[in-house]
């Protein structure tokens, strides 16, 4: 008896904290409705960074090995039986989320809170730092031909950023302030220039991060330590009509209650790293805030994906560094300690 052997890809393993592996997996044909797709670009996401430095992401512990890595983009290699949208060369940014459709959270259009979810990157599904990956056609966005996989990438986390502005009701001309400049953050105030929200505050402790957040749109990008001061001041003590926190530190919670007006709204984008994170309840109470739970993105990317496009230039500063999947250990330790003036890293697989 002749036993075929199955094609494998290469991919890189967590296999305990801060250590990745290079391994070898078997891919299988893609099935009736899927596509293959060879990866050539992924971000390295904030939750990625969580699981690799803490062993979890919020009160979900990382299971080893596993395989990180959510803001993919590829080029379709394979397409399986019934596909006739896509064909082999077709390149797009991937959807990492696979939704069931019949749970009552899908039937009411709540589709990132499926009760049957699988999140490709999650502990029993791995993500997308490897070569190939088989994916229901629906997931697969094409992107226009002058994007650049780098650039696509950004699709999945500007996504997310654009669903919370939805969430929280963003409006013209808004004041807003957000915490954190990291790429979360960086994205959410590139997505509020867009939706011409008002005068735009970031906070953040990095000088190289403040000088990206101006560039991406940011009116004005200060220290922590002057945030409640110098916004409340600016604000005639009145406070922003939104405050996001995309850093979600010890104090950042709290720090956007008390930056918020009257009966104005918080939105929480960031992943803390404990299940329990200090509030100033009594400041919440008293200004009757309204407090937004992001829940990564709901069907927001084909807008991402519009955007991106027609203001490449705003976007491109953030993609300030790449490597190969190879060197994948030195991505995330310069990610994780923010080292070199990284605003987003991209991993080649």
């Amino acid at each position: 008896m002749v036993f075929e052997e199955k094609p494998s890809m290469r991919a890189a393993e967590l296999i305990a904290p801060l250590t990745f592996r290079l391994t070898e997996m078997p891919i299988e044909d893609p099935g009736q409705g899927e596509v293959q797709v060879r990866i050539e670009a992924v971000g390295v996401c904030g939750s990625d960074l969580h699981a690799y430095a803490e062993g979890a992401v919020g009160s979900a512990p990382n299971v080893y090995p596993m395989l990180l890595g959510h803001e993919p983009a590829g080029t379709v290699v394979k397409t399986g039986a019934g596909v006739t949208q896509l064909a082999k060369g077709d390149r797009g940014a991937l959807e990492p989320a696979l939704y069931c459709y019949h749970c009552e959270f899908c039937l009411s259009g709540r589709h990132n809170v499926c009760a049957n979810l699988r999140f490709l990157s999650n502990p029993h599904y791995p993500g997308f730092f490897r070569e190939l990956v088989n994916l229901p056609v629906a997931n697969f966005c094409p992107i226009p031909a002058g994007m650049s996989f780098d650039e696509a990438a950004l699709a999945e986390p500007l996504a997310v950023a654009m669903h919370s502005l939805r969430l929280a009701s963003i409006r013209r001309g808004e004041t807003v302030a957000v915490i954190g400049a990291g790429p979360i953050g960086l994205l959410t105030t590139a997505a509020l220039r867009a939706a011409q929200a008002g005068r735009i505050w970031a906070v953040e402790p990095l000088a190289h991060r403040r000088e990206m957040a101006r560039g991406m749109g940011a009116d004005a990008a200060i220290e922590p330590g002057e945030a409640i001061e110098e916004i409340l001041s600016a604000t005639g003590q009145r406070g922003v009509d939104c405050a996001i926190d995309c850093a979600a530190k010890e104090h950042t919670t709290s720090q956007a209650i008390q930056l918020s007006r009257n009966a104005g709204r918080v939105a929480l984008t960031g992943i803390h790293s404990t299940p329990s994170v200090a509030m100033d309840g009594s400041a919440m109470r008293r200004k009757e805030l309204t407090i937004f739970n992001v829940r990564r993105s709901n069907h927001e990317t084909g807008e991402a994906l519009e955007l991106l496009h027609t203001h490449a230039d705003w976007f491109r500063p953030l993609l300030t560094h790449t490597r190969e999947i190879e060197r994948i250990d030195e991505a995330f330790a310069i990610a994780s300690q923010y080292r070199d003036g990284v605003g987003k890293m991209i991993v080649r697989p």
